[in-house]
């Protein structure tokens, strides 16, 4: 199947065209007829399979042509992101397609100026890109209006529920027309999600590319049994020995991800850490000497990563599992795209055994462990399990869940 033959204009065909886009993913192919013909949508996909594209083509070619009304209720698409940096990659892929066309889109996210992104309203455009928080503020300052909204777009939608956004979503559906096109992307299906989609949704067709809650079988995944005191020397060992480059490391706090960056710079990795406690510009600074090749080592919580988008990104290692596990498919889907294959590593110790098991009944496969030389686990230090899966345990574990998602609530 080639992009022709989705009906999308020669406009988009030349500029698919010219970024050496011949055929359609699997997720774009089946997308892209079911928007155009302004039907509702649930479609799951893992990151990285064309998903983005897969909604920006159509909404592009449904609003080309058409004039530009310079009054801010001439918004017409409203894209929903959860975080800053997957609002600035959606907006910039809007601009990459649409280059050739009339369209206008803008991105809308706290921490920059409110009145420089009110004027661009002011100005006029057809497509805004936003986090839910800032969208509020917005529309309490009445310097947009969703009232002309056609199309609503919620991408990564099973994150925004994990980062507690269902309040600032309800307080945004308020104000759109009930006569819309919504389209909901996920890359995992939850029961939240499911939800969601009832109060969303009309009559939606549902595309699933993938099996839901699977990972993508271009990632070699590899668990590496260490005691927890020695990750960072395994890992820094494993960068410098087969001299990796942008390698991409997970942690679960803020804090941990500063400690995990020092202790990979003592032995002599260029790192840096990633997290919301960093000014947008520090984290701009950072991103771009991690692409650059400055720093071979980036260190973020999950929040941060999403929506991050490094060409050639080789490695991704989880330091520690997370408390949420479909956070593992999100973070492992940071490599192996396109096309191209990847590494995810895990380290794995003894304190991990219960979220270890909780994340291979989500994937519904184990992920065998394996030693390295060197750094082989001191078996005579593990715990009895029964003491990790105890009642008082289990709710430990559950209220850390909890945490783990209302923290990030931006």
């Amino acid at each position: 199947m080639s992009f022709s033959s989705l009906s999308l204009s020669d406009v988009l065909l030349s500029q698919l065209k010219q970024k050496g886009y011949v055929e359609p993913t699997p997720i774009q192919a089946a997308a892209i007829p079911v928007i155009l013909e302004g039907k509702d949508l649930m479609a799951s996909a893992q990151t990285g399979t064309g998903k983005t594209a897969a909604f920006t083509l159509p909404l592009l070619q449904k609003l080309a042509g058409k004039p530009i009304d310079k009054d801010a209720d001439a918004i017409r698409t409203l894209i929903l992101v959860p975080t800053r940096e997957l609002a600035v990659q959606v907006n910039k892929s809007v601009t990459e397609y649409g280059v050739n066309t009339r369209v206008r889109s803008m991105v809308i996210y706290g921490g920059v100026s409110i009145d420089a992104q009110a004027q661009i309203l002011a100005d006029g455009v057809d497509i805004v890109v936003a986090t839910p928080g800032r969208l509020l503020d917005h529309l309490r300052r009445g310097s947009l209006s969703l009232m002309a909204i056609e199309t609503l777009v919620f991408d990564e939608a099973d994150r925004m529920l994990d980062m507690g956004f269902m309040d600032e979503i309800n307080a945004i559906l308020k104000q759109l027309p009930k006569q819309r096109q919504t389209l909901l992307f996920s890359a995992t299906l939850s029961e939240a999600v499911f939800t969601l989609s009832k109060k969303l949704l009309n009559q939606p067709l549902r595309i699933e590319v993938d099996k839901a809650n699977s990972t993508a079988d271009s990632v070699e995944e590899i668990v590496y049994a260490v005691d927890s005191e020695r990750k960072a020397e395994l890992l820094s060992h494993l960068i410098n020995k087969y001299d990796w480059q942008q390698v991409l490391i997970f942690s679960r706090k803020k804090q941990t991800a500063d400690t995990i960056a020092n202790k990979l710079i003592t032995a002599g990795v260029g790192a840096k850490a990633f997290h919301g406690d960093l000014s947008q510009g520090a984290r701009e600074q950072v991103l771009n000497d991690f692409k650059k090749g400055t720093v071979k080592a980036l260190v973020a919580t999950d929040v941060a990563a999403r929506g991050l988008d490094i060409v050639e990104l080789n490695y991704v290692v989880n330091y520690e599992i997370p408390f949420i596990a479909e956070d593992y498919i999100h973070r492992i889907g940071r490599t192996g795209r396109a096309g191209k294959t990847g590494k995810a590593i895990t380290l794995y110790s003894e304190d991990d055994a219960l979220l270890l098991e909780e994340l291979e009944s989500l994937l519904d496969k184990r992920l065998p462990q394996q030693w390295l030389a060197g750094f082989e686990p001191d078996l005579t230090k593990a715990e009895p399990v029964t003491r990790k899966n105890s009642k008082s345990a289990q709710r430990q574990r559950a209220k850390k869940r909890a945490l783990a998602g209302s923290k990030h609530k931006r």
